[in-house]
């Protein structure tokens, strides 16, 4: 997947995104609207669960002069040709804007202190408008990226810490991500929270389940070493995959060398995963997702 940056060079582009049952016609349907607006497609990609009665999806890059000015004519083309004429969702993004992303962490810093330094190089289209976590020990490093540090200590009260956490998220954020918080949300959060949540962890799950993951996978002889992230539901663990990778390990390494590893390992699944949701490449299907 080639890689699109937001900012100056992303004025009067914008992304279409479809999705609905498959059949004929669709992508010229859509190819010819824009054209009829005047615009000019320089990226699409599009899947099909199914050649006959699947799902239909495709993301659809195009560049319209004076776009912000004629936005509301062109969401008015695409709710009437696109969505009333075919029955198929569909969504307008402005490629220009960036996602706003609060992540929330707890004491480990690698997947923070990642996402902190890729959105400060411009490498993830998000805006990070505040840091959440339920101990003090990341705010200084937060800070130094000028970034609102909030610590919301959860405690024997998790109600009232989620009811915090919902009330400095309320219009905020498009997008909650999970740098290694180790805290399970609540049906009720998800619910109320309003926006996509992604999560990562290691993938000695559900093997290695709890304490020490590390420790025990050395006593196992484990030989890889994985991470996935994924749309958190109120199946702990268990919602749509976005993206998964592994490292090999072997008998020479030490526990510390496995931890390193995975640390690593979960970085990397983690950034593409949030870079991705940030371009709108993820397509969520059921309990599965499609990345285009």
């Amino acid at each position: 997947m080639a890689g699109e940056t937001a900012g100056a060079e992303q004025v009067d582009h914008a992304r279409l995104v479809v999705s609905g049952d498959d059949r004929a016609g669709i992508v010229a349907a859509v190819s010819g609207l824009i054209t009829e607006l005047g615009g000019n497609i320089v990226a699409l990609h599009q899947a099909s669960s199914d050649r006959s009665g699947g799902r239909f999806f495709q993301r659809t890059v195009f560049y319209l002069p004076e776009l912000a000015r004629r936005r509301d004519e062109v969401a008015d083309a695409i709710e009437r040709r696109i969505v009333g004429g075919l029955g198929m969702q569909a969504r307008l993004v402005d490629a220009g804007e960036r996602k706003r992303v609060a992540i929330f962490a707890s004491k480990s810093d690698h997947c923070l202190l990642d996402l902190l330094w890729r959105q400060r190089r411009g490498e993830i289209e998000m805006t990070v408008p505040l840091v959440i976590s339920n101990h003090p020990d990341l705010g200084d490093d937060v800070r130094g990226f000028g970034i609102p540090f909030v610590h919301v200590p959860v405690g024997g009260d998790k109600a009232a810490a989620e009811a915090e956490h919902l009330r400095l998220l309320d219009g905020q954020v498009d997008l909650v991500v999970l740098a290694r918080y180790m805290q399970i949300l609540s049906g009720d959060f998800l619910e109320r929270v309003g926006v996509p949540v992604i999560n990562i962890h290691h993938s000695f799950l559900p093997a290695f389940v709890g304490a020490n993951p590390y420790q025990r996978a050395k006593e196992r002889g484990v030989k890889l070493i994985g991470a996935t992230a994924h749309y958190v539901t109120e199946d702990l663990d268990e919602g749509p995959i976005i993206e998964q990778d592994v490292v090999r390990a072997s008998h020479e390494d030490t526990v510390a060398d496995l931890r390193r590893k995975g640390a690593g390992v979960e970085r990397s699944v983690l950034s593409r995963a949030v870079t991705w949701h940030c371009q709108d490449r993820v397509f969520r299907d059921g309990n599965s997702t499609v990345v285009l």
